[in-house]
């Protein structure tokens, strides 16, 4: 299959696992990823992590800022499939109608469950207790596309988006590497979704990111791994922000204690309450510093400056 022309479409961390298997694999001719951004503090021009490792097998790039209108370029490439993985875009009819065996999207979740741009963070953060990768043909409307293949992980209560992403990652390249040949030799019985078990996993706001402490501790504690190691959950503490990377569900109970109350310590973290309930943190970063444990920062302050202060 050496000389099936492949159009891969992806932008973030997760999808560079798949694209190194297709290329390292088959005739990967262009690869269409996001417009440079700038990132960091010092708002750096960034190409996207699949920029960057198209640039190891010396395949071209095209980034479109709108492909709605600006797709002409990636039908000259002559693709018979296009294979795209949190691409970014909603892909037009144009382009959906021309490969010769369609195209195909990898996605991070069990279909129908979690359509949408962030799969994973809603995976851990709604409480699923599984997960999984999909690939199914593309669709004009969102993830509603047929099922060809897919396979399910266990989300452990350990799993933080980092771990559950890289485990979905690999899963979704050893998928795509069986899926692809059935495809092409036609032996595949695509299935449609069921449309009454549909959920969404919408992409991550602002307001996402913070932390309401009238929230149960184990919405918080999943929230928390969900958003670790990026973007971070968020409160604010004394006027400023306070990333939170790491949390335990604590055993005690509040009845008429306001909750976000730092109400005492353990010797890893600062005890808060949650509800009617505890959540310990255990991994945070102060507005304007590194990341650390609790247990380090708590050896450099006096405690009893936070004993009652209300993260809010």
């Amino acid at each position: 299959m050496k000389d099936l022309r492949i159009i891969f479409m992806g932008t973030p961390s997760f999808a560079v696992p798949i694209f190194k298997a297709l290329a390292e694999n088959y005739n990967v001719v262009a690869v269409v990823t996001q417009p440079d951004k700038k990132q960091g503090r010092k708002q750096i021009l960034t190409p996207s992590l699949i920029k960057q490792a198209s640039a190891l097998y010396n395949i071209p790039v095209l980034q479109p800022v709108k492909i709605k209108t600006d797709y002409q370029q990636i039908l000259d490439y002559k693709p018979d499939i296009i294979i795209t993985c949190a691409y970014g875009q909603i892909l037009p009819k144009e382009i959906l109608d021309y490969p010769k065996y369609k195209c195909i999207n990898v996605h991070a979740s069990l279909l129908p469950k979690l359509r949408g741009g962030a799969p994973i963070h809603h995976a851990i953060m709604d409480g699923y207790d599984k997960t999984g990768v999909t690939i199914m043909y593309m669709a004009q409307e969102m993830d509603a596309g047929d099922i060809i293949s897919s396979k399910e992980t266990k989300i452990t209560k350990e799993d933080t988006l980092g771990t559950l992403q890289d485990r979905l990652s690999e899963i979704g390249k050893n998928l795509l590497l069986e899926t692809l040949p059935k495809i092409i030799k036609g032996k595949i019985k695509p299935i449609k979704q069921n449309e009454e078990e549909v959920t969404y996993g919408y992409n991550i706001t602002k307001e996402d990111e913070k932390i309401d402490f009238t929230k149960t501790n184990i919405e918080i504690n999943n929230k928390v791994r969900a958003l670790n190691p990026t973007p971070g959950a968020y409160t604010i503490l004394n006027n400023k922000r306070l990333k939170v990377y790491q949390t335990r569900i604590g055993d005690r109970y509040y009845s008429k204690t306001e909750p976000g109350t730092i109400v005492g310590f353990e010797q890893d973290g600062i005890r808060v309450v949650a509800g009617t309930n505890e959540i310990i943190l255990t991994e945070i970063a102060l507005e304007g510093k590194k990341r650390c444990l609790v247990k380090d920062y708590l050896n450099g302050i006096d405690k009893k400056d936070l004993l009652g202060v209300i993260l809010k």
